[in-house]
């Protein structure tokens, strides 16, 4: 089974040339990855409203999957910010599959959550040693 997605892929930052850059090495990384159907990717803009110097530039792409779970993988590794199922228009699982899918996703968040947690803690204790120093 064949799972064919377009996605939405957004990069910004600052400069505008390492933003463009950066897309393409992502782009050549998801082609040796998965199977890249088509890719266009659009040239940066200024972000004058939100944030001055920065830039953003995006890459619409279309890639296909054996299995949802390398779909999976790919929405966690690079973070689309959407995408869209082209085909097939129904998806058909078997319990072991689904349990699959469920634990990779439920070790991905546990993942993150510890390094959320980590840099909480690492950030509370910085500002305790300034605080200490400041008030020193």
């Amino acid at each position: 089974m064949s799972i064919n997605i377009k996605a939405i892929i957004e990069i910004a930052g600052f400069p505008k040339e390492h933003i463009e850059e950066t897309m393409v090495k992502v782009v050549d990384k998801l082609k040796d990855e998965f199977k890249v159907n088509r890719q266009e990717i659009y040239e940066a803009v200024a972000l004058k409203d939100k944030m001055e110097g920065f830039w953003s530039t995006f890459c619409d792409i279309e890639l296909s999957f054996n299995n949802v779970e390398n779909l999976v993988v790919f929405c966690f590794e690079y973070m689309p910010s959407s995408i869209e199922i082209l085909s097939p228009e129904e998806l058909k699982f078997n319990n072991n599959e689904i349990g699959n899918i469920l634990n990779n996703l439920l070790a991905r968040l546990h993942h993150y959550d510890m390094l959320v947690k980590n840099l909480t803690a690492s950030n509370q204790l910085m500002k305790k040693k300034l605080d200490d120093k400041t008030n020193a």
